[in-house]
């Protein structure tokens, strides 16, 4: 399978200072006020980045991202400036940032991972499973692996720097970090983002399971959407078709590299292995059919 993109470990844009390079996106400064994100194929699992990317991942993300900032703007304002980001790089740099870039606003991102959860499964299906509780909040007895919750929950954790594991943290930890107006108002707004998106995603084949939203504020307070919206690398993406509570699901996300990973004995600590063609690829080909399925 030849891509027609060649993929993008690391972006080497000169023409702009480089601000940061998180799990998956670099970030540049375009201007006092403005940043560029590319969104390259590094993939990362367990809080790791593998030395593997996988091919058309970056622009998968991307286009995903702008099609939910687009579709669920009603509900709240987000970063994307309009800005063509090939408009502000080196010519030569252009191919670079051609479909997997945004340029944004500079905001100030609250130190906060705002996670809504409508299934059970990963870390929360854990600690159900030791204390029948998710991030402190008590639910029903007897739930399987993978079942839906009888209504969203909002679980917030601490957003991690590289190589750290995010933390899960309760809604009065939440408060105490940003406030207590702001932290409820993160709060209602992600529910609503989740309904929304989750309710759209079904009517197309596909569970939304679980996602996490990123958020800042600009200059006079208000709350913005940032980072990524409801990808595959942010969220539990599920085959409608094939679910059923009780087993780990069939997934268009990284659950298919995680089942792998567990087989290797690999101890979830730096260096990751390199990833066999078959599980990038076969990584690649779930993001696709998500975006396909999704945006039509």
């Amino acid at each position: 399978m030849q891509h027609p993109h060649p993929p993008i470990f690391e972006s080497q844009i000169s023409s702009l200072p480089l601000i940061a390079r998180g799990k998956v996106r670099d970030i540049y400064a375009v201007g006092d006020d403005k940043l560029l994100l590319v969104t390259t194929d590094r993939l990362s699992a367990f809080d790791v980045v593998f030395p593997t990317p996988v091919p058309g991942k970056g622009r998968i993300l991307n286009s995903l991202s702008n099609f939910w900032f687009d579709k669920l703007g009603h509900i709240v304002p987000n970063h994307l400036t309009g800005i063509d980001p090939e408009s502000v790089v080196a010519p030569d740099e252009r191919s670079q940032v051609e479909g997997r870039a945004i340029v944004t606003h500079r905001l100030n991102a609250l130190p906060l991972e705002a996670v809504v959860r409508g299934y059970i499964e990963g870390s929360g299906w854990k600690e159900y499973q030791e204390s029948q509780t998710v991030c402190g909040i008590a639910l029903p007895a007897g739930l399987q692996r993978a079942d839906r919750l009888p209504e969203p929950i909002f679980t917030p954790a601490t957003k991690a720097a590289v190589g750290d594991h995010d933390e899960n943290i309760s809604f009065a930890r939440a408060c105490e970090l940003v406030g207590t107006d702001l932290a409820t108002q993160v709060r209602d707004v992600a529910l609503a983002l989740y309904q929304a998106a989750a309710a759209f995603a079904l009517g197309r084949g596909i569970i939304i399971a679980d996602t996490k939203f990123e958020f800042g504020t600009d200059a006079s307070g208000r709350l913005v959407w940032i980072d990524e919206a409801l990808t595959p690398d942010s969220s539990r993406f599920w085959p409608q078709a094939t679910y059923r509570g009780g087993t780990s699901p069939d997934s268009f996300d990284k659950q298919f590299l995680r089942n792998w990973l567990e087989t290797t004995g690999w101890n979830k600590t730096p260096p990751a292995p390199v990833l066999p063609d078959e599980i990038a690829f076969g990584t690649a080909s779930r993001y696709q059919e998500a975006l396909d399925r999704l945006v039509g």
